[in-house]
């Protein structure tokens, strides 16, 4: 039997970008959808062991042992908003004097620059006061508009906890599926990659969530500590933005830097920014290496181009869901043959083994001697 052909390079890289194209733009059309289901994914993953518990030990029925689960994971949920909810009404009952002590802190910054550089006064004045006071102003439309949305984000978590209600219902049914849609021979590999995605994103999330935990009470006993106002709902907001790459601390930082400087003025911004800094780098060194480990091989550049694109598509949640998107794509491209290669760009290099060959090779033009096996 002839071999078949190799199509040629620009085929090939006319596929790829291709599908690329396709994959975004369905992924830009399909927002509303794709975005509550790939949650609902991520949930059913966390919760599967807990249905298992319900219908093993309990000997429930699958359908009550998914109704429970979800319920747990609504519960949950419901006293996470509650918790953040009760601490934004504080801020918003505080609105009026924080408008005032906004409008103190910005006079002493002036007065600062003033002394310090020699700037006009005045027209410091009417340039920043044009701005805050338009700022400021806007307060109760933002309100406003945060209440009008309240509304799409408890559609989203309806529409998420129905789609994982029905994941854990039909997921034998699913992974049945999943097993006849590809060739009799390749059952064994498509049994393994659910088994590794399951596995492994399952520890991920987990590990997320105790780190989440662990960063927002280090957080609030620290800002609490130093003496700093809504110490609680900045403690928590540093939490939950660690949860999306690289991108979620600075907006913590930048949203503590802010509720700061109108509560205590400039003083406290250089102590609660060495702070929460300081936090992220043992969550970033310690914490994420030891809890999350790695659950999810993917190198650092890819991580930043997933947040960023992500964030292009999806907004926040697209940032927040870039990383398990990558994680799930790199453990399929790793076991099939063809697409091995982008399972390799997609990893960390102290993953990926030289080969020996190449590795002797290279030792050797940078003047290393071989070691003892190697020879």
């Amino acid at each position: 039997m002839a071999a078949k052909p190799i199509p040629p390079f620009y085929t090939k890289l006319a596929m790829v970008l291709i599908s690329l194209l396709a994959v975004f733009y369905i992924a830009i059309l399909g927002r509303e959808i794709l975005a509550p289901m790939i949650f609902s994914l991520l949930f059913a993953f966390l919760l599967l062991p807990l249905a298992g518990f319900f219908e093993k030990e309990l000997r429930f029925p699958r359908s009550l042992s998914s109704i429970f689960s979800v319920l747990a994971l609504l519960l949950f949920v419901a006293a996470l908003f509650y918790l953040i909810g009760s601490q934004v009404s504080l801020l918003a009952k505080d609105w009026p004097s924080f408008k005032q002590q906004l409008g103190s802190s910005v006079n002493e910054l002036q007065q600062w620059i003033s002394n310090k550089f020699h700037v006009n006064l005045e027209d410091q004045k009417d340039y920043v006061d044009n701005a805050a006071s338009r700022i400021l102003n806007t307060g109760p439309s933002v309100i406003g508009s945060t209440i009008v949305s309240v509304s799409s984000v408890l559609l989203f978590i309806v529409f998420m906890m129905v789609d994982t209600f029905f994941l854990l219902y039909y997921r034998r049914l699913i992974i049945r599926f999943l097993v006849a849609v590809f060739k009799e021979e390749n059952s064994v590999a498509v049994y393994d990659i659910i088994a590794k995605v399951q596995s492994r994103i399952r520890q991920y999330v987990i590990g997320l969530l105790l780190e989440m935990a662990i960063v927002s009470t280090a957080s609030c006993l620290a800002l609490w500590i130093i003496g700093v106002k809504y110490a609680i709902l900045l403690g928590l907001l540093a939490g939950l933005l660690n949860l999306v790459p690289y991108i979620g601390i600075l907006i913590a930082l930048f949203l503590s830097v802010l509720v700061t400087f109108a509560a205590a003025g400039a003083a406290k911004i250089l102590l609660v920014m060495a702070v929460l800094f300081g936090i992220h780098l043992l969550d970033a060194n310690v914490l994420l290496p030891m809890i999350v480990g790695k659950k999810v091989r993917v190198n650092a550049l890819i991580t930043i181009l997933g947040v960023i694109v992500g964030q292009t598509i999806w907004g926040v949640i697209g940032a927040f869901l870039a990383l398990p998107v990558i994680a799930i794509t790199k453990i399929i491209f790793d076991r099939v043959e063809p697409l091995k290669p982008w399972g390799m760009l997609l990893g960390d290099e102290q993953d990926e083994k030289e080969p020996e060959p190449l590795k002797m090779e290279i030792e050797r033009k940078e003047g290393v001697e071989p070691r003892p096996q190697d020879q």
